[in-house]
């Protein structure tokens, strides 16, 4: 049995599910792209190709050997992308729970069904299905769960609105002893530089008490106040448009100490370098012109 333990996203790393780019299917259409920065890639002809997508991939996965972290892989479906795992279901605490995702992507979650049989049922749960929750929206730090949301009324026009506010309620009823604080994102269908799919795409913690932090991804100057508050100022490096666009709050920490980088985040690099991190840094550039990066390629099950 695998005893699930995530409470926060920066502990050592002892298991997680890494996402596939094998067999990822031809290049969507224009009509199929989930994101604005999906389609502008489309459209401009500079989709990325399986093979390039695999060997960044790849390169992860040798960074979690390095480490000693046991990785889980889903199981193959032909022409199919699952590359992104974090969206289809995350843990908290020691409950795993499985995302409401869009109903194209539901085969994802019996990709990992393997997994999943290998945790205590009482521990795997489902929100009911007018609840809509997705793991890039869910941020852990100890007795705070941050989770990102689009309060606009005109939610359901938008595909990249992926968790609603009963989502947010669902965690607080599941969570009664944590602090759930939800944080209204800024949504755009048409501007990829304008548009924080989730909240890993705007905001992350790195080490004990910093983070990355995207002002402008906040429908809400509140929100973003109160991360500052929390974490300090001087503990947050703020992004620009430029790289929020880029994903560059999109990393992954392996352990408090040890972030996984793209190696063209040269700003963010060096700033985690003097704040005394070890940077591993490896090629991500293809992955992330589907609008997801390291973070949404992880699906973390153990943390010490």
């Amino acid at each position: 049995m695998l005893q699930l333990n995530v409470k926060n996203e920066t502990s050592r790393l002892r298991a997680v599910v890494l996402g596939s780019a094998v067999n990822n299917g031809p290049t969507p259409t224009a009509e199929e792209a989930y994101d604005p920065k999906s389609l502008e890639h489309i459209l401009a002809g500079t989709y990325p190709v399986e093979e390039d997508m695999v060997k960044e991939m790849e390169a992860f996965n040798k960074v979690f050997q390095k480490y000693d972290v046991k990785v889980f892989r889903p199981e193959m479906i032909e022409n199919y992308n699952q590359i992104f795992t974090r969206d289809i279901g995350f843990v908290i605490d020691d409950v795993f729970i499985k995302a409401n995702i869009l109903p194209d992507r539901n085969r994802e979650l019996d990709a990992i069904q393997y997994v999943i049989d290998q945790i205590n049922p009482a521990k795997v749960v489902r929100p009911p299905e007018d609840v809509h929750i997705e793991g890039g929206d869910v941020m852990l730090w100890n007795d705070y769960i941050f989770i990102g949301t689009y309060k606009g009324s005109d939610y359901k026009d938008y595909i990249t609105a992926r968790t609603n506010m009963q989502g947010v309620q669902y965690i607080k009823d599941l969570f009664p002893n944590k602090i759930v604080k939800e944080f209204d994102l800024v949504k755009s269908k048409l501007e990829a530089r304008d548009n924080a799919l989730h909240l890993d795409c705007c905001f992350q913690p790195v080490g004990t008490n910093k983070g990355i932090i995207y002002k402008s991804g906040f429908r809400e100057e509140a929100d973003y106040v109160y991360l500052v508050k929390l974490f300090g100022k001087e503990n947050l490096f703020h992004i620009t448009r430029d790289e929020m666009y880029h994903m560059n709050s999109n990393v992954f920490s392996i352990a408090p100490d040890v972030v996984v980088s793209e190696k063209n985040f040269t700003r963010l690099n060096n700033w985690l370098r003097e704040q005394g991190f070890t940077v591993e840094e490896i090629p991500y550039a293809e992955i992330a012109k589907q609008e997801g990066l390291l973070r949404c390629s992880t699906l973390p099950l153990i943390r010490d």
